[in-house]
């Protein structure tokens, strides 16, 4: 299968956050394996692999998540995977997110309602359409209703659900909330550092397929 023609920064990132696999510790190795796992048999069953990423507001570890893992799986030529994000209740895509994922050179132009809660179009390769990204509960259009991966990138959202109705398996991928930074003198800093090792995690897990 073809790979994405990336944007050179992020082609670049990419292949900083591969020379670091050895840096990831082998407890988050085994997770991320799970899901390099499920995306196997998948295409070992030829049917098409849908991720679904949950936090609990759908407006940061999700997002980051769906977002990288799809770049990741283009980047290693796995067309067949589609991903998504939600959450437990919808607010917005937070716009923190937005201007880290601008640092690392996507390209993100809101769409339609700017106030509430942005359509977001997040381009990163010259021959992929862009993502759209809001935020939304993890049951509602366009996610999928059955045979998807319930990734769970929060310890209150896989808390608050303890059953993710349709899905085929259930991984607990949990990430840092980069929230914790948010207006201090730290906050662009924290936000990359989470979006770097959500990238870095999600292209180890596409590597094991």
């Amino acid at each position: 299968m073809s790979q994405a023609d990336l944007h050179q920064s992020i082609a670049s990132f990419l292949q900083k956050r591969v020379a670091e696999f050895e840096e990831i510790p082998e407890e988050r190795k085994q997770l991320l394996e799970q899901l390099g796992k499920y995306i196997r048999e998948k295409r070992a069953a030829s049917v098409p692999t849908q991720l679904t990423f949950l936090c609990t507001h759908n407006s940061r570890r999700s997002h980051l998540s769906q977002i990288w893992a799809k770049v990741a799986a283009d980047h290693y030529g796995l067309n067949e995977v589609s991903t998504f994000s939600g959450g437990t209740e919808a607010t917005a895509m937070n716009e923190r997110v937005v201007a880290s994922l601008c640092r690392t050179g996507f390209k993100i132009n809101p769409s339609g309602d700017t106030d509430n809660n942005p359509i977001y179009l997040v381009t990163y390769a010259g021959n992929r359409s862009p993502l759209e990204c809001f935020s939304k509960v993890y049951d509602q259009p366009p996610n999928p209703h059955e045979n998807f991966a319930a990734v769970m990138t929060c310890s209150s959202a896989d808390q608050a659900c303890p059953v993710v109705p349709g899905c085929d398996a259930r991984l607990p991928i949990r990430y840092e909330d980069p929230k914790i930074s948010d207006d201090t003198d730290r906050e662009a800093e924290i936000y990359d550092e989470r979006s770097l090792q959500i990238c870095r995690e999600m292209l180890y897990a596409m590597s094991r397929v």
